[in-house]
């Protein structure tokens, strides 16, 4: 971690984020939502559901483990109008957008800053704790 930390990042005096639930990174594009069993566990006791239940409804098999079902245009089978399961979702859903790739220069992050309300606004990452959230 040090050896990163000495790095020079774009985002050395940090960055502003609050998610907005605008539904932007859950609909549109397909993509894959990884899911581990603890938050499997997690999210079928918040929804009420039994576990077996909540995987054959909910999820998929994707490499090692399960991935959250997605409509057929793409839309998280969660998302309706805000995320149905905001305070235990995923932890790929927490760190959105702090995610390597959209870090990986200044360029990638103004492009997802024009498609999410929410970077640029409220709360303050500091270039140490981004880094700790993409786990380098």
């Amino acid at each position: 971690m040090e050896q990163f930390s000495q790095h020079k990042y774009f985002f050395d005096d940090g960055l502003q984020f609050e998610c907005r639930q605008c539904g932007g990174c859950c609909t549109g594009d397909p993509g894959l939502v990884r899911v581990t069993p603890g938050e499997i566990e997690a999210i079928s006791k918040y929804l009420g559901l039994a576990q077996s239940f909540f995987k054959k409804q909910y999820l998929y098999r994707c490499r090692e483990g399960f991935c959250i079902n997605e409509d057929e245009k793409g839309r998280c089978l969660f998302y309706q109008d805000g995320c149905r399961i905001y305070t235990v979702r995923p932890l790929q859903c927490r760190t959105f957008p702090f995610w390597f790739d959209n870090l990986r220069s200044e360029k990638k992050w103004r492009q997802i800053a024009a498609e999410c309300p929410g970077i640029g606004k409220g709360r303050f990452y500091a270039k140490a704790e981004i880094l700790d959230i993409i786990n380098i």
